[in-house]
């Protein structure tokens, strides 16, 4: 168990504590069409790219809110992921990092019956910087209760990964503990 290694365990939530309800490719094409929206064609890349992007045009409030509406409404209907039931065993505090907005990922805790199980959240908006940059991680880190000292990170992609190798702290993936 993880407890024995470390002194707090620091989840992802989409894809490795609940699967979000959300299509994708829709949240690109709703975000391309506040670009459109603006008069803006030219800007590139898929959804992320957009999202970096939306402060040189002015449009950054607008783009995540439509991202996070998408967000919230999945997160209602999201479904729960076999991690998610080893959460209330911890005997070490719990956080969420998550590359989802903060109040889409309460939701989906809340829906899980996780909320109460977790010391810190921290999402997209909740730190001027997002994953795989170390800010979001080093922040959930901070905001758990207690002296942290070994935490581990566990995520579902490259982008937590790297973020937690960028933090300085142990990460695993989810297949590793399946």
């Amino acid at each position: 168990m993880l407890d024995d290694q470390y002194d707090a365990v620091v989840y992802d939530l989409d894809g490795t504590l609940v699967r979000l309800d959300v299509d994708w490719g829709a949240v690109t094409r709703d975000v391309r069409a506040v670009y459109t929206n603006h008069g803006i064609d030219d800007a590139d890349g898929g959804l992320w790219d957009l999202y970096l992007a939306a402060d040189t045009y002015d449009i950054a409030d607008e783009v995540e809110d439509t991202i996070s509406e998408h967000e919230r409404n999945g997160a209602s209907s999201s479904t729960r992921l076999p991690l998610a039931d080893g959460v209330a065993a911890h005997s070490v505090p719990v956080g969420v990092c998550s590359l989802n907005a903060e109040g889409p990922v309460r939701l989906a805790l809340e829906s899980h019956g996780l909320s109460t199980k977790i010391d810190a959240v921290i999402g997209r908006d909740s730190v001027p910087e997002q994953k795989p940059d170390p800010g979001p991680l080093l922040t959930t880190v901070e905001n758990l209760p207690g002296t942290v000292d070994e935490p581990v990170f566990v995520g579902d992609s490259p982008r937590d990964r790297t973020a937690a190798e960028r933090a300085g702290i142990a990460y695993r993936g989810v297949g590793s503990l399946l």
